[in-house]
């Protein structure tokens, strides 16, 4: 399926998430202005890597959604709250994100002043609303019983299993109010990401849980389409492989809570 023909799918499945994944994409690439023209930094990177990342990463989120609530049967009323959860709790939060990069201060954990804190707040209440939102996508995969390949529905449902996991991860740095563990949240980094060189750092652990719901659908599919493979291997390679994907998960995650980081730079 080529990109356009594949967009023009999206767009018919969920409009409204296609369209908020799109906004975030321009917006992604819109922000490479003040990236180039801007040398302020928060916690020792550029003020708009944030932002940016962000932009990619809720994009992507929005076009996963977007895609895998059209194959779940009927239950028209409970996609279109899942809907809108999404959109509008990630059009809040990367609101609070690029309004705090252009004051080159923190958007996560920032308690600084009244106003930081209330930001700060805005964006848990948005992520609760998300999490909702995610265990009733998969509670319907469950409940709904979508009719695809047993092999392709039970990687999205283990994908959307893992993703929660992922997403518990963040309720973590959230409870801990900072993602470094061992150090002050900042310090050297790897380039871009800002994952810590020095000390043990939860995002990675985020990172990897939360891309689970399209990176093991995706196995399963690229099965489904080498047709030597029989049904019951597809369904062996999908555990196989999500409980290889699951275990990377758990790893990624103790070894940041020993402090310890998973790259260093000498």
């Amino acid at each position: 399926m080529r990109i356009f023909e594949w967009m023009a799918e999206l767009r018919y499945r969920n409009s409204l998430l296609y369209r908020i994944g799109l906004i975030h994409f321009i917006l992604f690439a819109l922000l490479l202005i003040p990236l180039m023209t801007d040398s302020r930094e928060v916690l020792g990177i550029n003020t708009w890597i944030k932002p940016l990342k962000f932009c990619l990463s809720i994009g992507i989120y929005a076009w996963t959604w977007a895609w895998i609530l059209f194959d779940i049967p009927g239950s028209r009323r409970w996609k279109q709250i899942i809907s809108w959860s999404i959109a509008i709790s990630m059009v809040i939060e990367i609101a609070v994100i690029v309004y705090q990069a252009s004051r080159a201060t923190e958007s996560h954990f920032n308690f600084s002043t009244p106003f930081d804190s209330l930001l700060f707040a805005a964006m848990g209440i948005m992520i609760l609303i998300n999490t909702l939102a995610i265990i009733a996508t998969i509670i319907l995969y469950f409940v709904k019983k979508p009719n695809l390949d047993k092999a392709y529905l039970l990687a999205l449902r283990l994908g959307l299993i893992v993703f929660f996991i992922g997403n518990w991860i963040g309720g973590v740095m959230i409870q801990r109010s900072q993602h470094a563990v061992g150090v002050e949240d900042g310090g050297p980094g790897l380039p871009f990401t800002n994952w810590s060189t020095e000390a043990g750092d939860l995002r990675i652990a985020h990172f990897l849980g939360l891309h689970s719901v399209q990176l093991i659908p995706l196995f399963s599919y690229f099965l489904i389409r080498r047709t030597s493979i029989g049904q019951g291997s597809r369904i062996l390679l999908t555990i196989i492989f999500t409980l290889l994907y699951a275990g990377a998960v758990g790893f990624l995650y103790f070894q940041a809570m020993k402090g310890e980081p998973l790259f260093t730079m000498n």
